[in-house]
């Protein structure tokens, strides 16, 4: 059967690609069947995947439990994370091998309790390459992450450099990558199926600027507040095209319509939520390329004279390395993750250890 509407008509049309923003079974194959070339995930991604698809789980969670009496839930749950996203890969495998083993990608997330370990982040990169041959390995953007992004590069792996909000982290990522790509162009190593993405939280980005512009008491237009992650994400993508990184930016984290209208007809990549698939698909909106089209002067200056955070996430230079650590959607999106990890881990748990009180 074959599937029309809004988002294949824009991989058909345009440069544009988009990814399921989950490693479900059901999401994913309503994805690929529409066009999208990849997936991802997350600690909370693969949380709520677990719930949803629980009795696809259920046996092979009993069987890990009883195959490795010795494992302590911490371990046991790194394995089934793990299977999660491979099994999401293998289901990326037709696209991978149809786009010549550069797309069709699986993005698996990094321990996001290890956000100040470099070593740790790049050993477990590593790891999680060598997991498939169609893995994409997520590093966070900030210091220990960008830290290890130019050697992870270096050896091989295609990394996804995201909790990234901003210009200055998505540049800072991208630097890192050309250089792990000039040091295996020196070498003479293949380049041909490296197809690096850095990734703009855009609706995180937004979140941000509306709560501190409720919580701050500041004058700001409710419908430009819409507009902070798109503003963003379009002039670090202007950057990216001036610049010639070979990395391409993807948005992530949905909104609103924006986060996708606005995006159409650049050389990016769109994870998107099934969710917001589905909205899209079933409205009337027709994907016209937009991506070039700069936002209104008027809210970029408004944005920027009124809060001071969504200046210093505009700018190229409006934050350090270091600052990157500290800047309130990193240390939001980093408590989120570490929190899902834990209630991951709480679900596998309960195969271990069933709470007596609750029915089985």
């Amino acid at each position: 059967m074959e599937y029309n509407g809004p988002l294949h008509e824009m991989v058909s049309t345009t440069p544009t690609r988009y990814w399921n923003d989950s490693c479900s079974v059901a999401e994913l194959q309503y994805a690929i069947e529409r066009g999208a070339t990849g997936a991802t995930s997350n600690p909370v991604i693969v949380l709520n995947v677990l719930n949803k698809e629980k009795h696809l789980w259920r046996e092979r969670i009993q069987e890990a439990v009883a195959r490795n009496p010795l494992w302590d839930e911490t371990r046991l749950s790194w394995q089934i994370y793990q299977e999660l996203a491979v099994h999401g890969s293998r289901l990326l495998l037709p696209v991978h091998e149809r786009e010549g083993r550069k797309y069709g990608r699986l993005s698996i997330q990094t321990d996001p309790a290890l956000y100040r370990n470099g070593p740790a982040l790049l050993a477990q990169a590593e790891h999680f390459h060598s997991l498939a041959p169609n893995m994409q390995v997520k590093l966070p953007a900030n210091t220990a992450g960008i830290g290890v992004v130019e050697e992870a590069i270096y050896r091989g792996v295609n990394l996804n450099v995201t909790v990234s909000f901003t210009v200055p982290q998505v540049i800072a990522a991208a630097q890192a990558i050309e250089r792990g790509l000039k040091r295996r162009e020196a070498e003479g190593k293949d380049l041909s199926t490296m197809s690096p993405v850095v990734t703009m939280m855009v609706g995180r980005n937004d979140d941000w600027m509306k709560l501190l512009a409720q919580r701050d008491g500041l004058d700001v237009p409710a419908d430009y507040l819409e507009w902070c992650g798109v503003a963003c994400f379009k002039k670090a993508y202007e950057l990216y095209q001036q610049r010639g990184y070979r990395a391409r930016l993807l948005s992530a984290a949905y909104r609103n319509f924006y986060h996708w209208t606005e995006f159409v007809g650049g050389e990016v990549m769109l994870t998107i939520p099934w969710e917001w698939q589905v909205k899209f698909n079933e409205s009337d909106v027709k994907p016209v390329p937009r991506m070039h089209e700069p936002v209104k002067p008027e809210i970029v200056e408004t944005l920027c004279e009124s809060i001071p955070d969504f200046r210093r996430a505009y700018d190229e230079d409006g934050l350090t390395l270091a600052e990157f650590d500290t800047f309130g959607p990193t240390v939001r999106t980093l408590r989120s993750f570490i929190a899902a990890w834990h209630d991951f881990v709480a679900v596998i748990r309960d195969f271990m250890l069933p709470n007596p009180d609750v029915k089985a």
